[in-house]
């Protein structure tokens, strides 16, 4: 019995003028398709009875009624090949081409584009598709290096392209120019980092005084360490590796310059000097999960780069059937986690008036500004803190204000800890937090997604995503303007465009980390 294959014509007209040049009616097109599947009748082709016309619709999108009532009825089983007069008559841009051909392929539809010889219920017609989309993908990385090649030669002539100016600048004409109120900022960060010698004490002096980003927000380190380190201040223009004259004028001096790099690494010989990969652990021997399976601290290298985590001794005890519902954290995520939680619970006005009931009000107030100006530090949350639990939708922390009022007045005092604190049952408190974990996609680690508590949605991570989206159609739909071509803030953006979905999700729903900057989403991919 012969084998039937029910056909399907698709037809398109643009309303856009001119678009259109041999056949442009949807009867002339469907009229042609028509004699082409009686010539394979012998082949066991037989028209369908329902049309699929779209008039006055763009081939630039799939967004089209009968063209998405097409692929339903694909998805259906219905059709079994799809005839077009010409292959853009199904889509003009690349990118959705892909889609529907992975759509064909998984339901065994085929396409024939009767005019063009294309046709893929043949071997040579699915070698042609492949051929077409490998020269497609040359195609755009060709498009990338080029664009890479003009990038670098614009940075050796000492100019600007790389997207937002870094505070003290503003752009113009490929060139920064100096912003006079910004640069009084840049210029007492260098000042200020020299005269109080640590970035943390800079950050609280800045928020302490008013003295903000150029957005109004406050500077928190990571801003802080980026500026220190920018020779952009110094009339330099700096490309992966390579560092050149720029055509702008500096901010600071050399010499201050140097002076405060210098200070930079000394201060951070002293940080990796004293601590080792295992004191180096804020919760080691306070962190268990909701099995109450110790969790101990570990680390791996990768490329040079070390990566520091918490498992638990069931999972490295292979005792699978005792293993909690997290077997493994990022170190980083749940350190600043418990460090930020004990931070505002140490600030509570309400909690630190009880903890220091027994002394008075002036006494009280006096202590908690001076609490306000220090740094909370690894020994400060290691003395109060008794037990972290950890579970998939929730983290507990144990502390003790009995051991919180010996703490601050250790930072406050100078007095001396205890090498074996002491305390009672009735100064425990567990602060309890509800969050949500999410599993990295590149070495099955555990992230906190964020206190599901407190969502905001931060606007400038949101537009980036966003946009990461948008350029990302547009340069495979070969739509970017030739100014949009040359700014490479906007193929930095189109990266974000790959970050894992989780992490897309945290942005757009807003539980992700306070701290998390565009820059940070880069260490994601």
């Amino acid at each position: 019995m012969k084998t039937v294959f029910k056909c399907a014509i698709y037809t398109r007209k643009s309303s856009e003028e001119g678009l259109e040049q041999d056949f442009n009616s949807l009867d002339a097109q469907r009229e042609a398709c028509e004699s082409y599947i009686k010539s394979q009748k012998h082949e066991g082709w037989e028209l369908v009875e329902k049309q699929y016309n779209d008039g006055g619709f763009s081939g630039g999108t799939i967004n089209r009624p009968a063209f998405q009532e097409l692929l339903q009825d694909v998805e259906n089983g219905e059709i079994d090949i799809v005839v077009v007069y010409k292959v853009d008559r199904l889509t003009r841009s690349l990118m959705d081409f892909a889609k529907i051909v992975d759509v064909f392929d998984k339901h065994e539809t085929s396409f024939v584009s009767i005019t063009q010889q294309f046709n893929t219920t043949t071997s040579m017609g699915r070698l042609t598709l492949n051929i077409l989309l490998s020269f497609a993908q040359f195609e755009r990385e060709v498009t990338g290096e080029r664009i890479r090649d003009k990038f670098a030669a614009s940075k050796k002539k000492g100019m600007w392209i790389n997207g937002m100016p870094p505070i003290g600048y503003i752009k113009k004409d490929g060139k920064l120019e100096i912003n006079i109120q910004e640069a009084k900022v840049v210029k007492l960060i260098f000042e200020k980092y020299l005269e109080i010698g640590t970035v943390p004490e800079l950050v609280t002096y800045l928020n302490k005084n008013n003295i903000h980003t150029r957005s109004g927000k406050n500077f928190y380190k990571g801003h802080i360490y980026k500026i220190l380190q920018n020779k952009t201040y110094i009339g330099k223009i700096v490309h992966k590796n390579n560092v050149y004259e720029g055509l702008h004028d500096p901010i600071i001096n050399f010499d201050i310059f140097n002076q405060t790099q210098q200070l930079l690494i000394k201060n951070t010989l002293i940080r990796k000097n004293s601590t080792n990969a295992e004191s180096g652990s804020l919760l080691k021997g306070k962190l268990f999960d909701d099995n109450n399976n110790y969790m101990s601290p570990t680390h791996s290298t990768k490329n040079g780069k070390r990566y520091r985590y918490y498992v638990s001794q069931a999972q490295i005890q292979n005792r699978l059937q005792d293993l909690g519902s997290v077997s493994k954290i990022s170190a980083g995520e749940i350190e600043n986690f418990v460090t930020e939680k004990i931070k505002e619970y140490t600030l509570d006005k309400n909690i630190f008036q009880e903890v220091f009931e027994n002394y008075k009000l002036i006494q009280q107030k006096a202590i908690l500004e001076q609490l306000q100006e220090k740094v909370i530090d690894t020994t400060f949350i290691r003395y109060i803190l008794i037990k972290v639990k950890i579970s998939k939708e929730s983290v507990s922390i144990i502390l003790s204000k009995t051991l919180l009022r010996e703490a601050i007045e250790y930072l406050i005092f100078g007095k001396q800890l205890l090498d074996t604190p002491k305390y009672d049952n009735k100064s425990i408190v567990e602060l309890s937090y509800k969050i949500r974990i999410s599993t990295t996609t590149k070495n099955g680690s555990k992230i906190i997604i964020g206190d599901i508590k407190k969502r905001e949605i931060n606007k400038c991570l949101l537009e980036a995503i966003v946009k990461s989206f948008y350029y990302h159609k547009l340069m495979f739909e070969n739509k970017l303007t030739s100014k949009q071509k040359a700014n490479t803030h906007i193929y930095r953006l189109m990266k974000l465009r790959f970050l894992p979905k989780e992490i897309i999700e945290a942005i757009l729903t807003g539980v992700h980390e306070p701290d998390w900057t565009i820059d940070k989403l880069y260490k994601f991919l």
